[in-house]
């Protein structure tokens, strides 16, 4: 074990573990709760387009892949309303059309583009310190969003038609929701790359709902969750030699299998 964590990118791998724990234990609750797991998944993929453009202009994919993971959110929330059309439909097409940018993108780039394997199944040992302090800064504007917009965001997540009546601003609300769910996306691509966050914001959440329904209590259970699974599924994938970002993932849906086994036999 202790060779294990005399390495530096093990190190670095170690804290964006964390940071992502944070990030997927506090969004994730809400995707979960409001049942926005599919939103997530489109976000994700769409956020594939930043990446892309990020090799075509030769600077960090994850710095480009902001932009376009925000505006993609801000996009689903507005489709269906401003243009009359199925949030399930808005969410196929800027999936689709955030991949194709992407790929597009990564075809016009000359020469090889290094790297595009991990930011669509993630790498997590190949971390550097400079995302690190992006995720850490991405990590800090989420806790003050949420800290500065909790009731409205509970309120949204459980029940909209009511949070509408009593006065609650839910179009901007829930805009702004899905733009945190999109910073967390941003923190998660590097980890278990595009293809993969879904995993990442729903797994400990689902798995701390079947233990607790209070929210604030889902967020504490889910980032500990989180931490620990992520960390065991790193020493796994190092121990056996396994795509870290595929590992962590069986590892977090293993424990989701197991957990909903045992409650449903108690």
């Amino acid at each position: 074990m202790l060779e294990f964590l005399q390495y530096g990118f093990i190190q670095n791998a170690l804290i964006a573990a964390v940071l992502v724990s944070v990030a997927c234990g506090i969004v994730g609750s809400y995707v979960v709760v409001k049942k926005i797991v599919a939103i997530s998944g489109a976000i994700s993929h769409a956020a594939f387009g930043g990446i892309g453009l990020g090799f075509f202009m030769g600077i960090n994919p994850i710095v480009t892949a902001i932009p376009f993971s925000v505006l993609s959110a801000v996009g689903i929330g507005l489709i269906n309303e401003k243009i009359k059309i199925s949030e399930d439909t808005a969410i196929g097409i800027l999936w689709s059309v955030g991949m194709a940018i992407g790929v597009i993108f990564v075809k016009l780039t000359p020469g090889y583009a290094p790297g595009l394997f991990s930011y669509l199944f993630g790498n997590i040992l190949l971390v550097p310190s400079s995302d690190l302090v992006l995720m850490f800064i991405l990590n800090v504007i989420i806790i003050f969003t949420v800290l500065l917009f909790y009731r409205e965001f509970l309120a949204v997540s459980f029940d909209q038609e009511f949070s509408r009546v009593v006065g609650v601003p839910v179009k901007f609300v829930y805009i702004l929701l899905l733009c945190i769910v999109a910073l967390s996306v941003v923190i998660l691509i590097k980890v278990v790359g595009v293809i993969l966050v879904i995993a990442l914001l729903s797994i400990p959440a689902a798995v701390s709902r079947q233990i607790t329904s209070k929210m604030k209590n889902i967020m504490i259970l889910s980032v500990i969750l989180g931490v620990v699974l992520n960390i065991l599924g790193l020493w796994l994938s190092y121990i056996f030699n396994l795509a870290s970002g595929a590992t962590i993932v069986l590892v977090l849906g293993s424990v989701f299998f197991i957990s909903t086994f045992l409650k449903n036999t108690t």
